[in-house]
């Protein structure tokens, strides 16, 4: 479970790991992990880190797929990829199912912290050695996320996840939004005082 002190703010949200996935070279079928440890350059056992994958050059160290995701593909589609097939490592839930609302934040997912940087679209590779068609489509806006990895640390299913620091956009937002509350606040009170 995750050890970091700092606790995420009352109105953030909060959610958790509801599966972790490896595969150990490209093409390898996935493999689905109760435990695993989050290296500065990837998930231990896992074929990005090794260098093997298929898309080396646009390689992410982490990669995040929203649960709510894969629940509604199995809707839409019929194909249930929970099995590991949508080749991503780590299944979160609690975010949505295009989670942008974590892009540029900083994420502590059980004991690492994760920056997702950009999303991570699915491609025909994906659906072909997941042999479930229309998965890629299905996937289109809701394929997940591309994550650096800010602390390394142990995750395992179960373990929570939550913002740990929002974006420098929604938290610049959040104190400006402080700011005018209390200006406003200030005027209505001078005004009061002076009627």
């Amino acid at each position: 479970m995750s050890t970091h002190a700092d606790s995420p703010p009352d109105d953030a949200a909060t959610g958790a790991v509801r599966g972790l996935v490896t595969a150990p070279e490209s093409g390898a079928p996935p493999e689905l992990r109760d435990a695993v440890d989050i290296c500065a350059d990837g998930v231990a056992g896992d074929r990005y880190r090794r260098g093997d994958g298929t898309f080396q050059l646009d390689a992410c160290a982490v990669t995040l797929v929203a649960a709510e995701a894969l629940d509604a593909v199995r809707e839409e589609t019929g194909s249930d990829v929970s099995d590991g097939r949508h080749r991503r490592n780590v299944v979160v839930e609690g975010f949505g199912a295009e989670m942008d609302d974590l892009l540029d934040a900083t994420v502590a997912v059980g004991d690492a912290l994760l920056r997702p940087t950009r999303r991570r679209p699915p491609c025909a590779h994906v659906e072909e050695l997941a042999g479930a068609e229309g998965l890629a489509a299905a996937l289109a806006d809701r394929g997940g996320l591309c994550c650096d990895v800010i602390e390394p640390g142990h995750v395992a299913v179960g373990d929570p996840v939550s913002v740990a620091e929002p974006d420098p956009r929604t938290a610049g937002a959040a104190i400006a939004d402080r700011l005018r509350e209390g200006r406003s606040d200030g005027r209505h009170r001078s005004d009061s005082r002076g009627e």
